[in-house]
């Protein structure tokens, strides 16, 4: 008992000794969708994320950072019928990262799972047909929409006088971005060959974020 009561004060000393930092995160995220059919005719879509962070360095160079925050992931790209795809998460995510302090910056690599919520959204489909048709087909995508997403991020970034991140990463969201049960009925049915294929969200990020 009096070993597990010193293991614990020892981890306990050493989060309190570590350095805890908070700050503000905020970029641009640039993103399409995966499984097209017509991959060469997807455009990236340029939107953004903001949240905050929390940072606590573990020692050896590593630290974890997680970070809440509103992030915006779309795509625009052909199908048989043109689609653009809009989603905002509230997103948390934890990043694991390494690397040497060089006093004046300090260079990493992290590794990011996330999860989050979709809270806004939008689904234009451009195809041909009434605008009662059109409009009520675009809800209907929009309803079919998977709202929980997960996925990773990886990248590199730089830690200036240890205040100031710059950081950018590649991501993927795993998981159907629509649920093929919602694409078999009603208008969704004829289009569900061209969409039920597309996995989710993947893109670059990138943040610059200001640790106090």
């Amino acid at each position: 008992m009096k070993k597990i009561l010193a293991i614990a004060a020892l981890f306990a000393s050493m989060a309190a000794a570590s350095a805890q930092q908070f700050g503000v995160i905020g970029g641009l995220s640039l993103s399409t969708m995966d499984g097209a059919k017509n991959p060469d005719e997807n455009k990236l879509m340029t939107l953004y994320q903001a949240g905050v962070a929390f940072k606590a360095d573990l020692g050896a160079g590593f630290a974890i950072q997680p970070t809440l925050s509103y992030s915006v992931k779309g795509a625009n790209l052909k199908q048989n019928n043109d689609v653009v795809s809009k989603t905002g998460f509230a997103e948390l995510s934890v990043g694991l990262q390494w690397g040497p302090d060089l006093l004046a910056f300090r260079p990493y690599l992290f590794v990011e799972p996330f999860v989050g919520y979709g809270v806004t959204g939008s689904e234009i489909l451009r195809m041909s047909g009434t605008e009662t048709t059109v409009a009520s087909i675009n809800k209907a995508l929009d309803e079919a929409k998977n709202k929980l997403e997960y996925g990773v991020g990886a990248g590199l970034g730089v830690e200036i006088a240890s205040h100031i991140q710059l950081s950018c990463q590649l991501f993927r969201n795993f998981g159907p971005l629509y649920k093929a049960d919602s694409l078999n009925t009603g208008d969704l049915k004829d289009i569900k060959s061209s969409y039920v294929d597309l996995k989710n969200y993947q893109g670059v990020k990138i943040n610059l974020a200001i640790l106090f």
